[in-house]
């Protein structure tokens, strides 16, 4: 089984690399950064590199708007370069709030715009010389000055919608999953691998804790988060089995913010989205992500209480022998 870890947006960049210096001495098989409004994403990669030696280094998500499709090439060529050939290029459309409010640019053409950017990433990345002739971007005789460490570096997307999910298997090394029903997962994750094998993983909210209780209210709060500004993902979980559930989350986040509306994340939507309890409720809970067919669980990180302590916790619930 590969375990990978997410150590994102609730840790300090001290933290990050603290943590991944210690899951350095596992078999832990990847580490995966998140990038939000906070840390950037290259940068916090070839310092987790750095602090590295086996395990792969993965990008969730570099978003397609922020930065032009060659920027990213070359963010990857160099971050592939430091981590001696273990990035992984982790792309997704983030969401509308994001790309408009925060970086000024129009969300439009998700679909287009993620084939081009995969389409030129990896005409930039084999170090050949790119000539492109999109919907979107054109490109001319662009190379890169710098000699790739290999011709070719994975490049999973994150899917949430069917076209997305299609778009993943039509095109992409692998398929990254978030807050998406197990059963629901099942299914989907069935029927695509049944036309074609890519490599499957799902980032899982993941809180441990020797009180269950503070373990369960912490994954609540981060889901009743995800449901309160994601409009995506509201929409995605109304429309398999939670309706109710999400329509009272954003209802109550709409009249007092976070203050009580984790309250109302169900126990049933959290045993279908979430690792959450003790260590041991933890262990079962995680093999029923697995037995839904994925093939790399990214363990998301949510510190309770002391960062580190609770970091202790989690390695030794998850990756240690």
């Amino acid at each position: 089984m590969r375990i990978a870890c997410s150590l994102g947006s609730l840790l300090s960049i001290d933290e990050v690399l603290q943590c991944s210096e210690i899951i350095s001495k596992t078999d832990t098989d990847a580490i995966w950064v998140p990038e939000t409004w906070g840390m950037e994403n290259f940068s916090m990669l070839g310092a987790v590199s750095a602090k590295t030696t086996t395990q792969k280094i993965g990008s969730s998500i570099i978003n397609i708007y922020s930065r032009s499709p060659s920027t990213i090439a070359m963010g990857a060529v160099t971050t592939d370069t430091l981590s001696n050939g273990r990035l992984i290029i982790g792309l997704g459309t983030s969401s509308m709030p994001i790309v408009e409010s925060f970086h000024g640019y129009k969300f439009e053409k998700p679909i287009q715009r993620m084939k081009e950017y995969v389409d030129i990433i990896r005409l930039v990345t084999s170090g050949e010389s790119a000539n492109y002739d999109g919907k979107i971007f054109k490109l001319k005789n662009f190379t890169l000055l710098i000699k790739p460490k290999r011709k070719k570096i994975p490049i999973y997307l994150a899917a949430i919608n069917e076209k997305m999910v299609n778009l993943a298997w039509d095109i992409g090394d692998g398929v990254i999953f978030y807050l998406r029903p197990v059963n629901e997962m099942k299914q989907t994750i069935a029927k695509m691998q049944s036309k074609k094998k890519i490599d499957v993983t799902c980032q899982l909210i993941t809180c441990v804790s020797e009180d269950s209780e503070e373990a369960v209210k912490r994954a609540k709060k981060t889901v009743a988060f995800y449901i309160s500004v994601g409009n995506i993902y509201r929409e995605f979980l109304a429309k398999n089995g939670f309706q109710n559930e999400t329509s009272n989350i954003f209802e109550e986040f709409q009249k007092s913010g976070f203050k009580s509306n984790h309250e109302l994340v169900t126990d049933s939507m959290l045993q279908s989205l979430t690792i959450s309890g003790t260590s041991e409720e933890c262990k079962v809970q995680l093999t029923n992500f697995i037995d839904a067919g994925i093939e790399q669980p990214i363990l998301q990180f949510n510190p309770i209480g002391e960062t580190m302590n609770s970091f202790k916790l989690f390695k030794k619930t998850f990756l240690d022998d």
